[in-house]
């Protein structure tokens, strides 16, 4: 038997309110599907350049993770968005906007 899903609304939710915690300015760029949707995490330093975070599952171990699904100059991560959007309009993005290139997303409970 697996493990209760959150859903997405609730998740995105919760992931902002700890991101306003730590005093790092982040902003819902699309809404997707509320109980099923994905979720995408754009992390700017503001240097010109961002990372684009997706989670994974692993179906062997059940084990999720954030992996990095592009990285490098912000238009090149914003075009792999648009990507990702056109394939599945249900997704989520949310853009983490940090010059420290905090996110997160490595912290308990978010995996």
């Amino acid at each position: 038997m697996s493990a209760p899903r959150l859903t997405a609304e609730f998740w995105v939710a919760a992931y902002l309110a700890r991101l306003r915690g730590a005093d790092i300015p982040v902003f819902i760029v699309a809404r997707g599907d509320a109980t099923a949707g994905a979720v995408l995490v754009k992390q700017s330093p503001l240097d010109g350049t961002a990372k684009l975070f997706q989670r994974s599952f692993d179906p062997m171990t059940g084990a999720r993770e954030w992996m990095v699904l592009s990285e490098g100059a912000e238009g090149d991560v914003d075009a792999a968005i648009a990507r990702q959007r056109d394939f599945d309009p249900d997704l989520w993005v949310i853009e983490v906007e940090d010059r420290a290139g905090r996110h997160l997303l490595d912290e308990p409970g978010l995996d």
